[in-house]
């Protein structure tokens, strides 16, 4: 069960990211873009994801994803809950590369970048 200790320890290990407290919530932010956050506006997950992955996940497991629409963005609603550290792993820095550059990218994951 994935906690937002897990969540903190993902995002916060990600070069430039940083944990803002806005809005009454928990926000993961490189710079001023943001690529999790939790409490706004209803005390769920929100995840910035690649389009490709929200598809799969949203068809795969919608008792666990569901899309939210901010304007013409989307995001993804999460229940972490159900989620295993490994997931929420891969969903941070999922998340984390949706906002830096490819290059940054690249050079903290490596080739699979």
């Amino acid at each position: 069960m994935a906690t937002i200790a897990d969540v903190r320890r993902v995002a916060l290990s990600l070069p430039g990211a940083q944990e803002l407290n806005d809005h009454g919530g928990n926000w993961f932010n490189v710079g001023t873009k943001t690529f999790v956050l939790y409490g706004f506006p209803s005390k769920r997950w929100l995840f910035k994801l690649p389009k490709p992955r929200q598809e799969l996940l949203f068809e795969a497991r919608p008792d666990v994803f569901k899309p939210y629409r901010a304007g013409a963005m989307r995001w993804s609603f999460v229940d972490i809950e159900p989620l295993t550290r490994e997931e929420i792993d891969s969903l941070v820095t999922d998340a984390w590369t949706t906002i830096v550059s490819k290059k940054a990218a690249k050079e903290h994951l490596g080739p699979k970048a």
